[in-house]
């Protein structure tokens, strides 16, 4: 599902900082040399890759590669930048803009390396690594946008812009380079600079322990079953895979282990019979993080005490007004209105369905009152009684690599791109796969992308997208070609069948593979505008739009194939899963639209001491009538979007905010055919191709060729229209 991602490559935009803190994490660098191996090592990051398309040669790297080439690329970069700074000519573009564009080689390098393994193969050393390396890229960070003969340049090349000469994508960079160092601190005063450095320090630390506290408390939960009637109603893949869990933690025959991970947990709310363990496990996950060695809600305190400080330093009223002026939305109401016109309908929404799911439940002789660990359960149930479809018989044609040939294929109807796979090429875990990815009429090459899909115990939840190098346009003219890819937790396969996935991870894939064609078809010509260097609530589009096509029945048909049988998904069961497609809507409407408003609340605190974090958030949800049988999508301790980083904080909402974009932008398509090449042609060219060269809206516009309303949202998600909102990007209303 669209809210499962923790887009990263989207958060290393053009704010500095924020492509430090969005990508925080921990992990594993190969299986060669662990520790530094021999004198003659030399450290990788400091000269040029010599591996095709300059993929990192995750086997060379070392533990002890990190840090000094940290060192060794904050050095290169200030050096770069004082050549900058030290030149007597006037500031223009050229001699300003570009040669910051084209710095921090070896920084880059490092950093794109240390913090994408950072969050999907976790030890003690490179936690041990991260605690140096996140805190010294944060203040050098600072150093940047905080040098004052570095702003001079760019504000005389900001004021003189007009008449410049610039083209359209020039002048935009120069606004958005002018934008981040003012909202980083360039215009404060000596004392108030010190101030935030030691503001934005303190917020680094903050984060790395809420995802430490995190990531070790998913793993210490886990449910033990021992008595095998428990199992009643789960699919025979899910007790496999507990069951191998079990073996993995040497517990031995008989005895199956379910995590907090979402292969895991989400099968067992489903389906489960037993009601306590249904209970055990939503319980987990509702408290996680939330007590104990672990506990993060002292930890969300101190976060909010320093986000409301930096704003108030930078001059804004709190955290969310800094956040959200940056973006499409332009302020806090703005992107409450929107939300408040999708919560009502799907509140009532919500009580069809508890209505629904209770009598289903009286008709079994239950007695029960439908409670929130009931709910995927008896959706489950009213599903299949409504729709007589049952989703452990639609797995069986959603074998991993069968959907990863879907959205190969849809790519290259759509886009004309051809994945083609490298099985020499380096990898960061033998699991991962890479892809060179090709014109398929000319070959040329476009990128390289690589997948890695499978939950372990080092690799944190959900899915995201990022990039191993960016893309640009080089002095001679010529492409840097981008190295991006995708992590998945999807349902690992078990001894006796593939990885059968769910409609939620077969939508899951398709929204990552989204982010993806973002990063890989772009030709903006600088690289801060690159793929999806984009304002955040603009970032979905891409993702979100790509899902639809997941179960669109023409291209079901191309890739939807029984694992067994090789038989083609059967059109009784297309019908089925199309006439379905807006069931249990109002839950996850509901909990999405209540964890975007949640977290906009958040971002109106300024609170100087501590404030009591579980009383605020049920206050909220009092105040929004959340109905009794659900909770918000993320509770504050383990909602990593917007306390792990300052990556969505503010900005959840950009979800639901993009959706309205993807769903009426997919009308388009569907009015003109899902693969015609004129509207692919003008999606590619204008959203996929851009990246952020041009304001996002009139980008859209060129696309669509009108502005969007909530309307096609409402639609799509089968809930009663409201008052249209207008969401230009100039007027912010």
């Amino acid at each position: 599902m669209i809210a499962n991602c923790a887009h990263k490559k989207a958060l290393q935009n053009t704010d500095m900082k924020n492509r430090l803190l969005a990508a925080a994490g921990v992990a594993l660098v190969g299986t060669a040399c662990l520790v530094s191996c021999k004198d003659k090592h030399e450290n990788p990051f400091l000269s040029d890759y010599t591996t095709q398309y300059e993929i990192p040669p995750f086997e060379q790297i070392d533990y002890a590669d990190y840090l000094p080439a940290l060192d060794a690329g904050i050095a290169q970069k200030n050096s770069e930048i004082e050549a900058i700074v030290a030149n007597p000519e006037e500031a223009t573009f050229a001699n300003t803009i570009m040669p910051l564009e084209r710095s921090g080689k070896i920084l880059d390098k490092v950093a794109t390396v240390f913090f994408a393994l950072d969050e999907s193969n976790s030890s003690p050393e490179m936690v041990e690594i991260a605690e140096e390396f996140y805190p010294k890229y944060s203040q050098f960070s600072d150093e940047i946008t905080m040098n004052d003969g570095l702003f001079a340049r760019i504000k005389h090349v900001y004021d003189t812009r007009e008449e410049a000469g610039l083209a359209p994508d020039q002048k935009r960079a120069v606004e958005e380079y002018y934008k981040q160092f003012t909202r980083n601190g360039a215009l404060l005063d000596a004392d108030k600079k010190n101030q935030l450095k030691e503001v934005n320090t303190e917020l680094t630390n903050l984060y790395l322990t809420f995802n430490k506290n995190l990531l070790n408390a998913t793993n210490a939960f886990e449910i033990v079953v021992e008595d095998s009637t428990r199992l009643a109603g789960l699919p025979q893949s899910s007790i496999d895979q507990a069951a191998d869990e079990a073996k993995t933690r040497n517990l031995g025959e008989g005895k199956w282990v379910f995590t907090l991970h979402a292969p895991s947990r989400l099968p067992l709310l489903q389906f489960a019979d037993d009601r306590d363990l249904r209970r055990e496990m939503y319980q987990g996950y509702t408290s996680l993080a939330s007590d104990g060695e672990y506990n993060n809600l002292p930890v969300i305190n101190k976060i909010l005490q320093a986000r409301a400080r930096k704003a108030q330093l930078l001059g804004y009223e709190n955290f969310g007004a800094y956040m959200t002026e940056n973006v499409m939305a332009k302020n806090v109401k703005n992107a409450e209105d929107l939300l408040m016109q999708i919560w009502a309908p799907a509140v009532n929404r919500v009580k069809e369905e508890v209505a629904e799911m209770q009598a289903l439940a009286d008709e079994e002789g239950a007695a029960i009152k439908i409670e929130p660990w009931d709910y995927y359960y008896y959706a489950e149930k009213v599903r299949k009684k409504k729709y007589d479809l049952d989703e452990s018989e639609v797995r069986q044609y959603f074998a991993v690599d069968s959907v990863r040939n879907g959205i190969f294929s849809m790519a290259e109807r759509l886009y004309g791109v051809k994945f083609t796979e490298m099985p020499d090429a380096p990898k960061y875990y033998d699991e991962v796969t890479v892809y060179d990815v090709t014109d398929a009429k000319t070959g040329e090459h476009v990128a390289v992308f690589m997948t890695d899909y499978f939950p372990r115990a080092s690799k944190r939840q959900g899915a995201w997208m990022s990039e191993f190098k960016g893309s640009w346009e080089n002095e001679d003219g010529t492409s840097s070609r981008p190295i991006i890819y995708n992590v998945g937790n999807f349902s690992r396969p078990t001894a006796d069948a593939p990885a059968l996935l769910t409609l939620d991870e077969v939508e899951t894939m398709f929204h990552e593979f989204g982010h993806g064609l973002h990063g890989m078809l772009s030709r903006a010509r600088l690289k801060s505008q690159a793929g999806t260097n984009v304002d955040r609530d603009f970032v979905e589009l891409p993702s979100q739009i790509h899902e639809h096509w997941a179960l669109e029945p023409e291209l079901l048909r191309t890739y939807a194939k029984h694992w067994k049988t090789g038989e083609v998904i059967p059109d009784e069961l297309i019908e089925k899963l199309e006439a379905s497609a807006t069931h249990n809507q109002g839950f996850t409407t509901a909990e999405l639209a209540g964890a975007a408003l949640l977290d906009l609340q958040f971002g109106k605190l300024n609170p100087e001491g501590d404030i009591d974090v579980a009383a605020f958030e049920a206050n909220v949800a009092n105040e929004l009538g959340m109905p009794a049988e659900l909770t918000f999508r993320y509770r504050p301790a383990y909602f990593k979007h917007v306390f792990g980083s300052d990556g969505y904080a503010s900005g959840y909402y950009t979800y639901l905010w993009a959706e309205v974009l993807d769903t009426d932008g997919f009308e388009l398509f569907k009015e003109k055919g899902i693969f015609d090449p004129e509207t692919a042609k003008k999606f590619k060219e204008n959203v996929l191709e851009k990246g952020g060269s041009e304001d996002p809206m009139e980008l859209y516009v060129k696309f669509r060729g009108q502005e969007p309303t909530v309307d096609a949202l409402l639609r799509n998600r089968g809930l009663k229209p409201v008052p249209k909102v207008n969401l230009g990007s100039k007027s912010g209303k």
